[in-house]
Protein backbone atom coordinates (compact mmCIF):
# COMPACT_ATOMS: atom_id res chain seq x y z
CA UNK A 1 0.00 0.00 0.00
CA UNK A 2 1.17 3.28 -1.11
CA UNK A 3 0.73 6.20 1.84
CA UNK A 4 0.53 10.14 0.59
CA UNK A 5 4.29 10.86 1.55
CA UNK A 6 4.64 8.43 -1.52
CA UNK A 7 2.87 9.68 -3.87
CA UNK A 8 3.55 13.54 -2.90
CA UNK A 9 7.45 12.29 -3.28
CA UNK A 10 6.72 10.67 -6.77
CA UNK A 11 5.18 14.03 -8.15
CA UNK A 12 7.94 16.12 -6.84
CA UNK A 13 10.52 13.72 -8.60
CA UNK A 14 8.70 13.73 -11.98
CA UNK A 15 8.53 18.13 -11.38
CA UNK A 16 12.35 17.73 -11.04
CA UNK A 17 12.76 15.27 -13.84
CA UNK A 18 10.83 17.98 -16.13
CA UNK A 19 12.48 20.99 -14.71
CA UNK A 20 16.16 19.26 -15.32
CA UNK A 21 14.81 18.03 -18.74
CA UNK A 22 13.72 21.55 -19.79
CA UNK A 23 16.91 23.53 -18.58
CA UNK A 24 19.52 20.57 -20.56
CA UNK A 25 16.97 21.11 -23.40
CA UNK A 26 17.73 25.01 -22.97
CA UNK A 27 21.31 24.62 -22.37
CA UNK A 28 22.04 22.57 -25.28
CA UNK A 29 20.07 25.12 -27.31
CA UNK A 30 22.11 28.36 -26.27
CA UNK A 31 25.57 25.75 -26.84
CA UNK A 32 24.59 25.26 -30.30
CA UNK A 33 23.99 29.25 -31.22
CA UNK A 34 27.27 30.06 -29.66
CA UNK A 35 29.05 27.47 -31.59
CA UNK A 36 27.39 28.11 -34.81
CA UNK A 37 28.73 32.41 -33.83
CA UNK A 38 31.82 30.81 -32.98
CA UNK A 39 32.22 29.50 -36.38
CA UNK A 40 30.84 31.96 -38.35
CA UNK A 41 33.57 34.03 -36.11
CA UNK A 42 36.48 31.66 -37.39
CA UNK A 43 35.60 32.05 -41.17
CA UNK A 44 38.30 34.47 -43.03
CA UNK A 45 37.14 37.16 -44.58
CA UNK A 46 36.52 37.50 -48.48
CA UNK A 47 36.95 40.55 -50.98
CA UNK A 48 34.32 41.75 -53.64
CA UNK A 49 36.95 39.59 -55.83
CA UNK A 50 36.23 35.94 -53.33
CA UNK A 51 40.25 36.59 -52.88
CA UNK A 52 41.19 36.40 -49.23
CA UNK A 53 42.38 39.71 -47.57
CA UNK A 54 45.10 38.88 -46.27
CA UNK A 55 47.19 42.52 -46.66
CA UNK A 56 49.53 43.53 -49.48
CA UNK A 57 51.65 40.69 -50.47
CA UNK A 58 55.62 40.41 -49.91
CA UNK A 59 55.35 43.22 -47.15
CA UNK A 60 56.09 42.01 -42.94
CA UNK A 61 54.18 43.89 -40.38
CA UNK A 62 56.39 45.42 -38.38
Amino acid sequence: MIDETDKAAARGQDGRQDRLKSALRENLKRRKVQARERAAMAEPSHNDDESLNEGPAGKADD
